[in-house]
């Protein structure tokens, strides 16, 4: 699960992303209004942390640029400004939740998974399809009541795939969801096909049916 943080405080910037790397999200941050904008626009997030004070813009026109490209974003806004008119403000245009500095990381950890799994997975803690169980809490995967040992790649493209299912995703859509903005750097989709193929090969190996398709010239759908 990806998450984007925009925060021009480089200290909190990086706690928060060590603490959010720790829970197997993959972070990556905007120190301005101008790279907030950059990435937003050239890239899709499960969950984005919203500083409203940024060098060069408002965070609130940020957030006005989500909502008016129709993106799916999650926002929590994070803030030193805890008046409630940029509260209202805030959740009025959109965004998920509103959480004022200084906090718990734990508690930013806990507000970033609720908003995730109800957009993507509504309010369960147990994502199930057919055979496939997924405890979104302990992130452990069972087939006929066996545990299926996934590693952390393995675990983030099972959770995309099944919450896109029946979708088509791009071999592009994969690498970023799997790499982020550096996805970008690398010559070819390698390193997708390996995380496709050895997925595929666990989750048949255990009794899962046939559910990844591959789409050539496509790329890959979750089939159920």
């Amino acid at each position: 699960m990806k998450i984007l943080i925009i925060e021009d405080e480089a200290a909190l910037a990086k706690s928060i992303s060590d603490f959010l790397s720790q829970e197997d999200y993959l972070c990556e941050i905007a120190g301005s209004y101008s790279e907030a904008i950059v990435k937003i626009e050239s890239f899709q997030y499960d969950c984005i942390l919203l500083d409203l004070m940024l060098p060069g813009g408002d965070g609130i026109k940020l957030l006005k640029i989500i909502k008016d490209q129709k993106k799916q974003d999650g926002v929590i806004i994070i803030s030193a400004k805890n008046s409630l008119e940029d509260k209202v403000a805030g959740l009025k245009l959109g965004a998920d939740d509103y959480l004022a500095k200084p906090f718990h990381l734990s508690e930013l950890a806990a507000r970033v998974y609720s908003i995730i799994r109800r957009k993507n997975f509504g309010s369960d803690n147990m994502l199930e399809q057919k055979e496939i169980k997924v405890d979104l809490l302990a992130k452990k995967v069972s087939i006929q009541q066996r545990e299926v040992p996934l590693t952390k790649k393995e675990y983030d493209l099972l959770l995309y795939l099944m919450s896109n299912k029946n979708r088509v995703l791009s071999k592009s859509a994969l690498a970023e969801h799997l790499s982020g903005d550096i996805a970008d750097m690398f010559d070819n989709y390698d390193f997708v096909y390996a995380h496709i193929k050895n997925l595929k090969k666990k989750l048949q190996e255990a009794g899962a049916g046939n559910y990844l398709k591959t789409l050539y010239g496509s790329g890959y759908k979750w089939d159920v």
